[in-house]
């Protein structure tokens, strides 16, 4: 195994970004020279730009639907040339793209924090903007949009499976109460509707805003997050060469348990108390290389905050 020399991305270099887990990243994919790896989620390019550095001849093929990604890759995509690859398109059609054959494979989940931080995004209620929540504002229905035409059952699972919200009920009929009102347009304006629904003691005894859950719940089904993340995984898995390594970072529980169970799966491990299928009926494609999920050193957490839900799985093609 050739060892591993790199430096972390400068927040000069990366502004507004730093590449969460990147020293377990780089140790669990350990590039050998001219491996070729997938960067499914792009964002500000930390994770590809370290990749590439990790070993002579490194080629990356990355990932982003979102479109200032583009401008973010242009100094990797000049001073690279065929070694990287950058693609628009999201990683749930990863069906539809040529990669070839990889060696290694990285999916860093949710949303960037160049897109929370675009206020015009409309990702956060933390300043007021249209509630658009669309990682690729090219494709499908702002958030506005769709919470005007949603079903009531597309409301319950946003609110409820993706939110997690316990006051579902509550919020579900203030946001179909609050239709044609102009009050579902913007952040701001979404997020009173949200507040007002929950009730004043949880209000008070929660640490976090009334609308964070919410919030959550919403992105999650504009994006098609999940359904993404069950679509991708099993592609990326069968374009891994053998000895080939997937790696995911998730940021919270709804990620984490579909590549929990693909992981589980494609390791011929049981998939919940429940499963009594012998051992030697098992198929079993990989061997996992985290036993438990790995998190963010206390030195990374003191820096990027962001890291401190971050869950790094990672298995090898067998």
């Amino acid at each position: 195994m050739v060892g591993i020399n790199f430096e972390l991305p400068s927040p000069v270099m990366m502004p507004g970004h730093l590449p969460v887990m990147l020293a377990e990243v780089l140790e669990l994919l350990a590039p050998e020279p001219g491996a070729c790896v997938l960067d499914a989620t792009f964002g500000g390019g930390g994770h590809t730009r370290a990749l590439l550095d990790s070993a002579p001849g490194v080629s990356v093929v990355a990932l982003d639907r979102d479109p200032a990604a583009r401008d973010r890759a242009a100094s990797l995509a000049g001073s690279r040339g065929q070694q990287f690859t950058l693609i628009d398109t999201d990683f749930g059609r990863l069906d539809q793209v040529e990669t070839g054959p990889l060696d290694g494979a990285l999916f860093d989940l949710g949303v960037s924090s160049f897109q929370l931080d675009e206020t015009e995004r409309g990702f956060s209620f933390r300043h007021d903007a249209p509630a658009d929540m669309r990682m690729d504002p090219r494709c499908g229905v702002s958030a506005a949009e769709w919470l005007e035409t949603a079903t009531e059952a597309m409301l319950v699972q946003a609110v409820r499976e993706y939110g997690e919200e316990s006051s579902w009920r509550r919020v579900v009929r203030a946001l179909v109460a609050a239709r044609g009102t102009g009050r579902l347009a913007r952040t701001a304006s979404l997020a009173e509707v949200v507040t007002e629904a929950i009730p004043a003691a949880q209000r008070r005894q929660s640490r976090i805003h009334p609308a964070t859950r919410t919030f959550q719940g919403i992105r999650i089904a504009v994006n098609d997050e999940i359904g993404a993340i069950g679509r991708a995984l099993p592609v990326a898995f069968e374009r891994l060469r053998p000895g080939g390594v997937l790696a995911v970072i998730s940021f919270h529980s709804l990620e984490d348990r579909p590549v929990k169970h693909f992981f589980r799966r494609m390791c011929g491990q049981p998939l919940g108390a429940h499963d009594s299928t012998p051992q030697d009926l098992r198929a079993k494609f990989a061997e996992p290389l985290t036993r438990k999920p790995r998190t963010a050193s206390r030195a990374e957490l003191d820096t990027n905050p962001r890291s401190r839900s971050a869950k790094l799985r990672a298995l090898r093609k067998l």
